[in-house]
């Protein structure tokens, strides 16, 4: 017993030392951010770092959200000596903003297990998707300029900076954003990007996501997405092909149950839009826009439009698909660009994969023209068959009645 007392008396003071000496690390990498930037903080030994272990890239996120969190937050900011004084209580608001973040990037399913409340909430685990995870970016979309800023305007600025976006009415961030076009211009590829440069975890839904053959469930289901995806904040919840899952209500054809269901997703939505504390997005993608409810239409105050590319982003989106490939050093991407006018970004990626099959294909024909390695009459071949005969499974020859078989 007293070995075991020594033992938790031993690890207790192992854990605090450990404590402190991560505790001093930190404060260290503060001071140095904060004296590169020419900022000062009077109760910088004040500021409780418990919890979190800052590298030089962290320790500048922390010192940048301060800053604008006292800036944002404060009529008449501190000045000593030429430097902004940052107050020790937005260091620490920044600190607890980041251990938000780590624990949103390293969420595993168990984590998401136990946000979930019920069966309903349980149903969407498998369809969160952590912003590191996504693998898509910005930069892997080889087009789109002008429908990149506009997104990071409306939604990655105030995800990632909501400070900026707290004071007064109009600049209220965006709950609901429409992409429209053609099929196969990037809608979806943008909606992935877009959680990624955001930092928010990226929930897709479907029709028959919501849909249960249970009367009251799909009611339940909505009611849970909703309220799963305010645990989960920053989020973007997208919604493919919304005109399958929110088109005009009262046609003839439309069942009670998706017209319920339909009435309970726009009202907890509306609840959302009452909340402007949750970063939580609604992004729509359709190819069809005069099929969508006039409700859902007046909900997605934003909405994009996803053109087909012009001859110059043809050539910037044959430029990345290719960039991996093994093509001609003179390979004139801007003919080929010319070439393919009404392509969109689906067909250029589609035309470049039956491109890279042909020489596969020219492979194989070549090899249907190599000549046997064997001849059919040869004297080994004839020994073979003959053998086969006499007692291989092939053969023609008659099985005892003892045996296997008739």
């Amino acid at each position: 017993m007293q070995e075991d007392e020594l033992l938790r008396t031993f690890n207790k003071q192992v854990e605090e030392d450990r404590r402190i000496v991560i505790s001093r690390s930190n404060l260290n990498e503060l001071h140095k951010v904060l004296e590169e930037h020419e900022l000062s903080c009077m109760k910088l030994f004040h500021v409780n770092t418990d919890g979190v272990i800052l590298t030089k890239q962290k320790a500048q996120k922390v010192i940048g959200w301060a800053r604008n969190h006292y800036l944002s937050s404060c009529l008449l900011p501190s000045v000593k000596g030429e430097r902004l004084n940052v107050p020790h209580e937005s260091l620490e608001i920044a600190i607890l903003r980041l251990k938000e973040q780590e624990m949103i990037s390293r969420k595993p399913s168990q984590s998401l297990k136990n946000l979930a409340k019920d069966e309903y909430e349980s149903n969407f685990i498998s369809a969160v998707v952590p912003p590191d995870e996504v693998g898509v970016k910005f930069d892997d979309i080889g087009a789109l300029e002008d429908v990149k800023k506009t997104l990071n305007e409306l939604v990655t600025l105030p995800m990632r900076r909501p400070e900026l976006f707290s004071h007064g009415n109009l600049l209220r961030p965006c709950k609901g954003v429409l992409l429209f076009g053609p099929p196969g211009t990037g809608k979806t590829l943008l909606a992935k990007a877009l959680a990624t440069e955001a930092g928010a975890n990226f929930i897709s839904i479907t029709g028959s996501t919501l849909t249960s053959k249970w009367f009251g469930d799909a009611e339940k289901l909505t009611k849970a997405l909703f309220s799963f995806a305010s645990r989960l904040a920053p989020v973007i919840i997208f919604v493919d092909e919304v005109d399958s899952l929110l088109g005009a209500r009262g046609g003839a054809s439309e069942h009670e149950a998706t017209r319920r269901m339909r009435n309970e997703f726009m009202a907890a939505w509306d609840g959302l839009r009452s909340k402007d504390s949750q970063r939580i997005l609604i992004l729509g993608a359709t190819n069809r826009p005069f099929d969508l409810d006039d409700a859902v239409i007046r909900r997605l105050p934003r909405r994009i439009y996803v053109d087909l590319p012009d001859a110059e982003n043809r050539m910037k989106i044959l430029r990345i698909l290719l960039a991996q490939e093994n093509v001609e050093s003179d390979f004139k991407f801007d003919e080929l660009a010319n070439a393919t006018e009404g392509y969109s970004g689906s067909d250029l990626k589609n035309l470049c994969i039956a491109a890279a099959y042909r020489p596969v294909q020219e492979l194989l024909e070549e090899e249907r023209e190599v000549g046997a390695s064997v001849a059919y009459d040869a004297t080994s071949m004839n020994e073979l068959r003959k053998w086969n005969e006499q007692y291989g499974e092939g053969g023609s020859r008659k099985r005892s009645p003892f045996g296997f078989g008739n």
